[in-house]
């Protein structure tokens, strides 16, 4: 039996094999804690690590043991309410095992949930999980560049989750071959020349003795040679390759007015920085495109965007006219898939709504890919969320939610760029 001893220095991600299974393993309650993480994120980490928790119960192995077998019959003293296959329920938690009302005992034991560290990398893989623009054409393969993981070939060094085995098998093979080819040329003719020894008169016993050491040194010799080496491991090598895809741009648009108060308008920059992120974590050099607007809107860059302080009254419509002179200056239509996400806390001119239902149906949706309003407020819904439902009923590329609170940041987020299943 051939026993197999690594003799390589420990390395820093030596364990990283075993992580990952680990991850794999619990990923449905990582996900839950990564979403619970999300809520109670500031602006400015949500693009680092989490310390993920989960309830002991969820990783425990199960074990087998041998039992004393047969099938015993007890009898216990003073039981008068129970009888075989009664099922005996689990005492309250909290309480010492009875159903009193006194404090929880200070002798008990217990055990804390699992609790680990997941990097930035992996934080955000779990976050952005099964999410997707939708409806992205293939307009036009030039800007934005996809990457999918592709096998290419063999390398000599890797993980030992890659080890190829049967490639690895063939070099031990061709390694053996090369090496005792010629120990096991000379057995053949050592063997013949024994055989005519043994058969010529008179015998020559110091020749067959001779002989037959020689062939039993070459046989230790090609025994001594491993079965496996490490220059006969190979790893399966994986490549990032581009793929072709479409460019797209992604309009953000945020009500700043004086309506928007601090509260509302973290929110809304933590939805917008979800975006931002997912954008680009999933997409190379997708375009982004920050208008901010009260009575008049205002293309900025992304710092002013999340931190600037102005503010003044609300004209919504400002803001739709403002994109659509943009899609129309830098943007073909024919050349660019078109995205928008729109914050509000739904507080609008009332002679204004219909207008900016006007510019929606006439001049973008018919060119938008995919156009998302997200309406941020705890009270009854206006009439710009009026006038919005009726686009809703018409266009499919349309969509609208109402957040009220942080904890409803990510499962709207979701919703609204969940991967389309392929038909």
């Amino acid at each position: 039996m051939s026993q197999f001893i690594d003799r390589r220095l420990n390395g820093k991600n030596k364990s990283t094999v075993n992580r990952q299974r680990f991850i794999r393993r619990n990923k449905e309650q990582i996900k839950k804690s990564v979403a619970e993480a999300v809520k109670k994120r500031s602006i400015t980490n949500t693009d680092t690590g989490e310390d993920v928790s989960i309830p002991n119960h969820d990783i425990s192995e199960p074990s087998f043991h041998q039992g004393k077998g047969g099938t015993k019959e007890r009898v216990h003293p003073g039981n008068d309410q129970f009888i075989t296959g009664d099922r005996i329920d689990r005492p309250p938690a909290g309480g010492s095992g009875g159903s009193g009302q006194g404090d929880a005992s200070n002798d008990g034991e217990g055990q804390d949930d699992f609790i680990f560290q997941i990097s930035k990398d992996e934080y955000l893989d779990i976050l952005f999980e099964d999410l997707e623009l939708p409806n992205l054409r293939k307009n036009q393969v030039n800007k934005i560049t996809e990457w999918k993981t592709h096998r290419s070939g063999y390398q000599t060094a890797g993980i030992p989750s890659n080890i190829a085995i049967v490639r690895s098998l063939q070099q031990s093979l061709a390694r053996r071959t090369a090496m005792t080819a010629s120990k096991r040329r000379q057995i053949r003719e050592l063997e013949s020349m024994l055989d005519d020894v043994m058969m010529s008169e008179p015998a020559q016993p110091l020749e067959e003795t001779r002989i037959k050491s020689e062939i039993t040194e070459l046989r230790e010799k090609i025994a001594s040679v491993p079965f496996i080496d490490t220059f006969d491991l190979r790893y399966k090598n994986y490549e990032r390759r581009p793929i072709p895809s479409s460019q797209a741009v992604m309009f953000c648009l945020m009500d700043v007015s004086g309506s928007m108060d601090q509260a509302t308008k973290d929110i809304a920059k933590r939805f917008y920085v979800l975006l931002y992120l997912f954008l680009t974590r999933t997409y190379e050099n997708v375009e982004v495109v920050f208008i901010r607007h009260h009575t008049q809107a205002k293309e900025v860059d992304e710092h002013e965007f999340f931190y600037s302080q102005e503010t003044g009254g609300t004209i919504v419509s400002s803001a739709l006219k403002l994109m659509s002179d943009i899609v129309k200056d830098r943007y073909p239509t024919n050349e660019w898939n078109i995205y928008a996400a729109q914050a509000s806390d739904g507080d609008n001119w009332a002679d204004d709504s219909p207008r900016c239902k006007e510019l929606l149906v006439k001049q973008l949706l018919p060119y938008c890919q995919y156009y998302s309003y997200i309406e941020i407020t705890k009270r009854a819904h206006q009439t710009l969320w009026n006038e919005y439902e009726k686009i809703g009923e018409a266009f499919d590329n349309f969509a609208m939610k109402n957040i009220q609170s942080v904890d409803d940041i990510f499962p709207i987020f979701r919703e609204l760029f969940q991967k389309q299943t392929q038909s």
